[in-house]
């Protein structure tokens, strides 16, 4: 396959699951009426984006997916990589892969690396320690690789979904039942820090494997998903490591560096309304399209351009998510086109 033009798209699925199976506290789940709503509004968003590999997040049922894509009229067009395993008990992350992309078989990263520590005596005197023992990520990182050109690299794609902002539920607690007057008033702030640590954790284990695969080669990466945290938030920070954008002509580049399309298409445009959520009237980007300096204009390493960006999102105007078949973020694309930075003596 010899792709001009690839186009990337991450789509938070709402908890896409076949009729009446149970989700979270919910024991009836999706009515008929309401899930048909759903396969209609999910076929809909295949249909207009029309990406060549899409990221799912909230994925309970392949299923469904494969309804989805059957009312679409794509199912032919497309991979769907879902854990061999899954039958709607359980959230995982997926993926649309178009015919003839992938490359190998797709693996769903559960625990974090080997050798990942996060823990410091602190970095002077006055500091406490600090000791973070979470082993696992909530929902399992799905990587997989894709060759849009041959001959040519392989793109390595990770697709996640880290812990919500939603503060924690602490009131089951052991510690919580013994004093229960003590921490009813704090359960909104301790949960939330829960929530942080935990969202924390899982972008920095991601971002300790990006660093194993990218570090002193040319290794194209994609991370596409839902990461619960905004732009410039320090979840994000974590896993571009902040790099220099406005640079020269393939000047710039960092080897293991990452570059949101959000920052690449607010070079273009003359106002900033990108937003995938809307939460009590706060509008947040959380879902995020993140590349590696293979993707990126001005990079001396330059394979693919960007070509921009496209976010669904009127649909979060209207909240009874449920009742209208929509989901409750809006679903992003960037394009990249093929144009290699010009190597110069």
């Amino acid at each position: 396959m010899n792709l001009k033009q690839l186009s990337i798209a991450s789509f938070n699925l709402y908890n896409l699951n076949e009729p009446g199976l149970p989700m979270y506290t919910d024991t009836t789940g999706w009515t008929q009426a309401e899930y048909d709503r759903k396969i209609g509004w999910t076929a809909h968003q295949l249909q207009s984006l029309d990406a060549d590999v899409f990221g799912l997040q909230e994925m309970w049922n392949p299923v469904s997916v494969q309804r989805a894509l059957i009312s679409a009229g794509v199912a032919d067009h497309y991979d769907l990589l879902a854990p061999p395993n899954a039958n709607g008990k359980r959230i995982d992350c997926g993926a649309l892969v178009r015919k003839g992309l992938l490359t190998g078989q797709p693996e769903w990263i559960t625990r974090f690396p080997p050798g990942f520590v996060l823990r410091s005596t602190g970095d002077d005197p006055q500091t406490p320690s600090i000791g973070v023992n979470i082993r696992g990520y909530s929902r399992p990182v799905l990587h997989f690789t894709i060759r849009p050109r041959s001959p040519g690299p392989e793109v390595h794609v990770y697709v996640c979904h880290f812990k919500s902002k939603g503060p924690t539920q602490v009131f089951n607690e052991k510690w919580f039942k013994a004093d229960p007057a003590l921490y009813g008033k704090h359960a909104t702030g301790l949960g939330a820090a829960i929530s942080t640590i935990r969202r924390t954790a899982e972008a920095a284990a991601l971002r300790f494997l990006l660093s194993e695969q990218m570090k002193g080669n040319d290794t194209p990466v994609i991370v596409l998903g839902d990461i619960n945290d905004g732009q410039h938030s320090n979840t994000a920070n974590i896993l571009t490591e902040q790099p220099r954008y406005l640079v020269g002509e393939s000047k710039g580049g960092g080897d293991t560096s990452l570059y949101t399309a959000q920052t690449l298409q607010e070079y273009r445009d003359t106002r900033d309304v990108y937003y995938t959520h809307v939460h009590q009237d706060i509008r947040e980007s959380l879902d995020h399209i993140l590349v590696s300096q293979e993707f990126y204009d001005n990079s001396k390493k330059r394979i693919w351009m960007f070509d921009g960006l496209v976010i669904n999102n009127d649909h979060l105007n209207f909240e009874d998510h449920k009742a209208l078949g929509t989901g409750d973020h809006g679903v992003i694309r960037a394009t990249f086109r093929y144009s290699p930075a010009k190597v110069t003596a």
